[in-house]
């Protein structure tokens, strides 16, 4: 059913685009994560099965029919996503403020997690998006600063917190998020270190999931497949740090368990209602 109404609406999702390896389990709950901006990247990450090349062009429509159809699948919890655009003016970051929009007029009161590339670090394309007023801003870090080179080389560790940085300077009402990737080849010291420097900026939450070859061929080697105790153990630790919301496993992916995010941010707005 899911997939028929990806396919009538004309819209991509990056769980097929990424092969995450829970699509079944999501699709089967009715969930899924939007993919916008075509399924084409601009970026060569050593990890991610997202085709590269020339992009689409930039489907002005398609704000509309993700809310159209996010309502028809009566979600409550929106995730979207998108490739990089590194070859328009503004980065994508207009796409995503018009789906933002588009979503909050077609679902009274759902809330909107969006998962943007680094936009090249500039400010005005973060706002435009932060300024839509998202709920959850996710930006991945993906794996330790070590790595940050080999994995995306088109990216930047410190980038990545400079962008989380920026989202809670602009807006502090927004929730930030990041994910990391395990099995890269990534110390234990390293991972903590990534968590300390995500909770410096602000992070609330975080994602911790193990790296999947996508092709023999093309993609990075899985360096070590970790045991899922050493999951739990990160799981415990960045509660210990704050974090609001920890999941890690090693299935776990960026909007993986998304709507039990979901389900503390509306406990908070209740709490605030109440308040009042």
């Amino acid at each position: 059913m899911v997939d028929g109404m990806m396919r009538q609406a004309k819209l991509h999702t990056v769980c097929e685009s990424a092969r995450c390896p829970n699509l079944g389990e999501c699709w089967s709950k009715r969930t899924a994560t939007f993919m916008i901006l075509g399924d084409i990247c601009t970026r060569n990450c050593g990890f991610c099965a997202i085709q590269v090349g020339r992009p689409l062009e930039v489907d002005g429509d398609e704000p509309r029919r993700v809310a159209e159809t996010a309502r028809a699948m009566s979600l409550k919890h929106v995730v979207v996503t998108s490739v990089a655009r590194d070859e328009l003016p503004d980065e994508g970051s207009g796409h995503f403020a018009a789906t933002i929009h588009a979503l909050r007029e077609a679902i009274p009161g759902v809330i909107v997690e969006v998962l943007t590339p680094d936009f090249k670090g500039k400010r005005w394309c973060i706002r435009r998006v932060v300024e839509a007023r998202p709920d959850i801003y996710n930006h991945n870090i993906e794996t330790v600063r070590r790595l940050s080179p080999t994995v995306r080389p088109q990216a930047r560790y410190e980038r990545t917190l400079d962008v989380l940085n920026a989202v809670k300077n602009m807006d502090p009402a927004i929730h930030t998020k990041s994910g990391i990737m395990l099995g890269l080849g990534e110390t234990h010291e390293e991972v903590l270190e990534t968590l300390r420097d995500l909770r410096q900026v602000g992070v609330s939450a975080v994602t911790i999931g193990q790296y999947l070859r996508p092709t023999t061929t093309h993609h990075l080697p899985v360096v070590e497949y970790v045991h899922p105790d050493c999951f739990r153990e990160y799981e415990r630790i960045g509660e210990e740090m704050g974090f609001i919301f920890v999941a890690s496993g090693p299935f776990v992916r960026s909007s993986y368990n998304a709507q039990a995010f979901s389900e503390k941010l509306m406990a908070e707005r209740l709490q605030a209602v109440v308040s009042f």
